[in-house]
């Protein structure tokens, strides 16, 4: 329901795996009206561990937690959802622990105050890495159906916009191939009197256009062609007399890692205190022979660039070493990843220009 021009407000019943009684036993607890350990108090939930003992536990199990956590439902409390995810089991301990303690009148004050602190004080949530951006909207989706709170193509955006710099929305008819990066939705095939046909639509975001892909483009990037997947595609634009929009004719297709090494220039590995194993990176991450039938393979790597500066008593000493043709490597996330880890102190860039 909308609440003001720019906020609507999702209601808790509609993510998956919530229920009605769970959801009616949440709401109890925040007007004061539950029956957990601290049923009676009202108001915001204070953390996951206050969530626990406030809410009627007979009522609400831990997937249905687990699926409010990934919709979004306790960012308010703790925008680490990840560390949300991985405390479930201990909260629920404590809060049987806690409603023990309650329940049995007094006999951990006879163990001690080492007891009593030990049931009574909220525990620390658990230590995880944030999610990504892909793998929290992913898990959003699961648990709400779409995304709320960001967009897949947030993940990308920065360096894609260094080689695509045209948005969707900025697109125009042209005779010249265009192109444009976005993240596929809607995607169908279908099969008309030229073979296979692909449909599908593309959103970066700032707009969305209709796109079509040939059988042979098809059969090409299986991997890629699918939903909420990434792309950077090439192809000639033209008006769709049905909609009045434009529409574009995919002709080529590439992942991140393809586009890295379509359009980039080089890594730049900038060298920190310790020099980076590069035959060890080069082996892990080889770059990819594709062949064609009709044309002669294709190696898809990206060339390296190590920036060494030594330093001494004299002064600072900068150089710049490029390694071979043959020292290329296949830029995937994991491989840039390694690369950063290598260069110790140091970064690893990708230069587009």
């Amino acid at each position: 329901e909308p609440v003001t021009d720019k906020v609507i407000r999702y209601g808790l019943g509609a993510v998956k795996g919530g229920g009605q009684a769970a959801i009616e036993a949440i709401v109890a607890a925040r007007e004061g009206t539950g029956t957990g350990p601290r049923g009676t108090e009202k108001g915001p939930f204070k953390s996951l561990f206050d969530f626990c003992l406030r809410v009627d536990r007979t009522r609400l199990n831990k997937r249905t937690l687990e699926a409010l956590i990934k919709a979004g439902a306790f960012d308010a409390i703790h925008q680490n959802r990840a560390s949300l995810v991985a405390s479930i089991d201990t909260a629920f301990e404590f809060a049987n622990a806690t409603h023990a303690n309650a329940n049995q009148g007094g006999l951990f004050d006879m163990m001690g105050d080492d007891a009593v602190g030990s049931s009574t004080q909220e525990p620390e949530l658990a230590e995880r890495l944030p999610w990504g951006i892909k793998e929290r909207l992913t898990l959003e989706k699961t648990a709400v159906g779409y995304y709320l709170s960001g967009h897949l193509f947030d993940e990308v955006e920065t360096e894609v916009r260094r080689f695509v710099r045209t948005r969707i929305e900025e697109m125009r008819d042209s005779r010249e191939p265009q192109v444009m990066a976005g993240i596929i939705s809607d995607f169908r095939a279908i099969t008309g009197q030229r073979g296979r046909l692909g449909l599908f639509k593309i959103d970066d975001k700032s707009g969305v256009i209709e796109a079509s892909a040939d059988e042979a483009v098809l059969n090409a990037h299986k991997e890629l062609l699918k939903e909420d997947e990434f792309v950077v595609v090439s192809g000639r634009l033209q008006l769709d007399h049905f909609s009045g929009g434009l529409r574009m004719k995919v002709q080529q297709l590439w992942s991140l890692a393809d586009a890295r090494c379509k359009f980039g220039r080089y890594l730049q590995v900038s060298v920190g205190d310790v020099m980076p194993d590069v035959l060890r990176v080069l082996g892990d991450f080889p770059a990819r022979r594709v062949e064609h039938e009709q044309a002669e393979p294709v190696v898809h790597g990206l060339r390296v660039r190590l920036g060494l500066r030594c330093e001494s008593p004299q002064g600072a000493a900068v150089a710049e070493l490029q390694l071979g043709d043959s020292s290329r490597f296949y830029p995937s996330d994991a491989a840039l990843a390694a690369w950063t880890a290598q260069a110790g102190s140091g970064h690893a860039t990708v230069i587009y220009e």
